[in-house]
């Protein structure tokens, strides 16, 4: 669970909770990356601009492509400008440092059109269970769904399970956070909505690697039984409710 110092979200103490331990020292505040996904949404591109964000696209895409054909120990900048159609300049002024940097802004761009569908799937939710749970089945579904990251998992499962993991769960909370904390926070103070996605977000990725009995995190009657007893009822013992404004 979606692709990010200075002040921004400060996350509170509640030591006596069981259900939200203290959150990991994640950056607060908006970085380069949530920077990135941001001015997607609200800035609008024309004329060079445009056909430079088409093409970046396109490699993106060929990247992506070229990931699922070859790994990404052997795919090779010349296999990607080739599938994109452009040259190696060209694909260098785009993303400056090459694969690392090609790659790192593949899995920004995946993360935000995971959380841009999680979001939408969710609009329909009109209390915080029901939202928790909806949030948890889409995120699912995707998941279960995504062939891409099937094929991942598959071909190269240390690289893929690093990046859901040890590498790349700072950056999925950051933008789950970016994405979620608004929708959580229509029913919860601030710090504690941004505690809840953190809790969503591993909670989604460790049922997902490791299916388990307990819940079936993309069926909506398992998913609800299981955020009614060890979720949304704890919440509401553990956290401040929402401050009548």
């Amino acid at each position: 669970m979606v692709p990010f110092g200075g002040g921004g979200l400060q996350l509170k103490t509640r030591p006596e909770s069981y259900l939200f331990p203290e959150p990991s020292p994640i950056p607060v505040g908006v970085d380069s990356e949530t920077l990135c996904v941001l001015m997607s949404h609200v800035m609008g591109v024309t004329g060079d601009v445009g056909d430079f964000r088409a093409t970046e696209q396109r490699v993106l895409d060929a990247a992506k492509e070229g990931l699922e054909k070859w790994g990404s120990e052997r795919v090779t900048i010349e296999d990607i400008c080739s599938i994109a159609g452009v040259s190696r300049a060209s694909l260098y002024r785009m993303f400056p440092g090459g694969k690392d940097v090609l790659f790192e802004a593949l899995r920004v761009r995946e993360l935000e059109e995971f959380f841009q569908g999680l979001r939408s799937d969710t609009n329909g939710a009109d209390n915080l269970e029901d939202l928790l749970v909806a949030i948890i089945v889409s995120a699912g579904q995707r998941l279960r769904d995504d062939a891409h990251l099937a094929g991942m998992l598959a071909t190269e499962p240390g690289v893929t399970l690093t990046e859901l993991t040890v590498d790349g769960m700072p950056r999925i909370i950051r933008v789950a956070s970016v994405f979620m904390t608004p929708m959580v926070e229509k029913y919860l103070d601030r710090e504690d909505a941004v505690r809840v996605v953190e809790v969503l977000a591993r909670l989604v990725l460790s049922f997902f690697l490791a299916p388990s009995p307990i819940v079936d995190i993309a069926d909506e009657v398992s998913t609800r039984k299981f955020v009614r007893t060890f979720i949304a009822s704890p919440i509401q013992v553990a956290v401040s409710p929402k401050s009548e404004k």
